[in-house]
This record gives structure tokens, C-alpha cells and sequence, in this order.
């Protein structure tokens, strides 16, 4: 298993401190961990899985991220349609184990790939591959826009806070991006870390499937940049009523929180905030 961090030396220049000769020093510097993650997905039996989907992710909680994936893309519906994930061997060497094999439940349809679903994701941006938005615009059985949730605009603005704190990693390296699903009370369910926002996401919402509490109903989604259309696709497929970001929304990202019956709310910092759909569910009173 690959190391979510590591150490590089680095020149550090400080030209504040030039005066007293110490412009320039010789320090070790700790980075964020940036691997390829292959997902492989089939029935069962004897034979390997076949690729599905290539990203770019920071190791840890990967069997989390490999189920998220495949949930928010679709693929399947619940834990019920897995019958067994784990990580395997990959071609390197030393090996990393840079794969995961998800063998599917019988009956679950395997996955067909082709030129215009093309799964090949990075870091930065989960459905560049995709040929276009109606290949991506994934259908949720979920409804957030029957869910009841309602949280004072004071526990919003307590969040970006409380999710900061628990980043743990983001503390020595300053280069990973954190989603954190909390209660409506504002109590930190689960949280994690990746350099790939939405594999981030991907990796609370897979926690979420293996713990069968799908759908995440009464939850806010909080995630550490901005908030893309790919993000609230995510959060719809889980059932989340409320996504909130510290950064901007895209235009296809409030478009789909309005379909969807979703609060999205952005530009989370301090005690400010802007509520750009769903505004029934941000009471702007304590």
C-alpha cells in the first residue's frame, strides 16, 4: 500500500530573510502522494476483471474510492451488488498495489465501456473523458428534494472549520482537497482526503455504501473547493440533500442541484455564504 505522503528536499528561498544571509537553505519538504488507482470490475470466476477506469488519487481508503465510483457512476445501486473488492497486485515494482478487482454480485449487469464513456479520469477533473453531458447526467434513484433537512446558517459557517481541523494530511503537505459529510447538527460523520476533489467524494460516499447508509438523507456534503457539476452528480447519486462548498459553483453544477431538488450552497467562508438553490433548507437564523 502506497504512503498518502512523502519527503523531498527542496531549496528554500526566504527573501525576507536576505538581510541576515539566510536567503536561500537546504530543507525537506513532505508532498502530497499522486498515483494511478486501476479499477477493475466483472463477474465472477475464474479469469481477470477488465479495466474499467483509470485515476489519478492519493493512496488510502481506495476499496472506498473503487465503490463510490462505481455507485456514482451507476454501476451499481448498493453493497448488496458486490460481492467482493480487494486490492491486488500490479505490474510495478516494488508493487504498490495500485489495482482494485471488484467482483460483482450475480445478476449485476457487467459494465460496458466504449469510445464516448471513456473512464480515464485525473486529479483535477473526473469526466474530461466523457464525450458529453448527457453521458455523464446519471439518473439517481434517489429524491434529495423530498428530504425534510433544515440547518441554521450559523452550523454551515461552523463547517469549513470543523473540516479543516481533521485534515490531517492537508496539515503537512498543503496540497489535498477534503470532503466531509456532517450531520445537520453539524457533527463530523466521515472525512476524507485526496489531491482529486471527486476522488474525495468518491471515498466518503463509498464509505457510506459499505456502511449501508445510503441514502444519506438529513447529511450535508461539504467539500474543500469549488463546487463542479461532476460534484453534485455525486452527491445526488447518494442521496445528499444539501452540498455546500467553500469555493464557487459551476453553472451546470446549480443547474443539477435545482433538477435534483438539492441546497447548493457556496462560497462558504466566515459567516458568509451563498445559497444558490434549495434556500428552504438554510434557516439564516441561529
Amino acid at each position: 500500500m502506497g504512503r498518502a505522503t512523502d519527503r523531498r528536499g527542496v531549496q528554500r528561498i526566504d527573501l525576507d530573510a536576505a538581510a541576515d544571509g539566510r536567503a536561500s537553505v537546504r530543507r525537506q519538504d513532505t508532498l502530497a502522494v499522486e498515483e494511478p488507482l486501476e479499477i477493475r470490475v466483472g463477474p465472477g470466476g475464474p479469469g481477470r476483471r477488465k479495466p474499467l477506469a483509470v485515476t489519478m488519487r492519493t493512496p488510502g481508503d481506495d476499496l472506498d474510492l473503487a465503490i463510490g465510483f462505481l455507485l456514482t457512476e451507476g454501476l451499481i445501486r448498493s453493497t448488496d451488488d458486490v460481492h467482493t473488492a480487494q486490492l491486488c497486485a500490479g505490474a510495478e515494482t516494488p508493487n504498490t498495489y495500485n489495482v482494485v478487482d471488484v467482483v460483482l454480485a450475480p445478476g449485476v449487469p457487467e459494465p460496458v465501456t466504449d469510445v464516448s464513456r471513456n473512464f480515464y479520469t485525473t486529479s483535477s477533473c473526473g469526466v474530461c473523458g466523457k464525450a458529453s453531458i448527457d453521458s455523464v447526467r446519471t439518473r439517481s434513484r434517489f429524491a434529495p428534494a423530498d428530504d425534510p433537512l433544515v440547518v441554521p446558517a450559523g452550523t454551515l459557517a461552523d463547517l469549513p472549520d470543523r473540516l479543516r481541523a481533521a485534515q490531517r494530511a492537508f496539515d503537512r503537505t498543503g496540497g489535498l482537497h477534503a470532503a466531509g459529510l456532517f450531520t445537520a447538527a453539524g457533527e463530523l460523520v466521515a472525512l476524507r482526503e485526496d489531491v482529486g476533489r471527486h476522488n474525495a467524494v468518491d471515498k466518503v460516499i463509498g464509505w457510506a455504501v459499505r456502511e449501508r447508509r445510503l441514502p444519506l438523507a438529513g447529511h450535508v456534503l461539504l467539500v474543500s473547493g469549488r463546487a463542479s457539476f461532476e460534484l453534485t452528480q455525486k452527491a445526488w447519486m447518494a442521496g445528499v440533500p444539501l452540498l455546500a462548498a467553500v469555493s464557487a459553483p459551476s453553472t451546470l453544477a446549480v443547474e443539477l442541484a435545482d433538477e435534483a431538488g438539492m441546497t447548493l450552497v457556496g462560497f462558504l467562508r466566515g459567516r458568509t455564504m451563498n445559497v444558490y438553490t434549495g434556500a428552504h433548507r438554510v434557516r439564516d437564523t441561529d
